[in-house]
């Protein structure tokens, strides 16, 4: 009696020992998966500020007048950074 309690009692401990190791597991690839998450969403906006940027550019130094619009062409990429960050803090609400 006293062996099959014991013996019960190890396996209540592994348990509990494999669930805490399975949540450690689960919050580092949480993690992994939000910086990647947020560093495609910067990576992707850096290069499409790149390009839409010095073609913004060259489009304002050959009529000034359209600046406004060129401004706002900067803004829809710099939107993706933004979605980048949102899916990261919902990744990080799940953990």
């Amino acid at each position: 009696m006293a062996f099959a309690a014991e013996q019960n009692a190890e396996q209540e401990i592994s348990k509990t020992v494999l669930t805490s190791e399975h949540k450690a597991s689960v919050t580092r690839f949480g993690l992994i998966a939000a910086a990647i998450a947020f560093g495609c969403g910067a990576i992707a906006a850096g290069f499409a500020i790149a390009n839409v940027g010095s073609a913004a550019m060259g489009a304002v130094a050959e009529k000034p007048e359209i600046a406004g619009q060129a401004l706002i062409f900067i803004a829809l990429a710099e939107g993706l950074v933004v979605f980048g960050f949102i899916t990261s803090l919902m990744i990080l609400g799940k953990i």
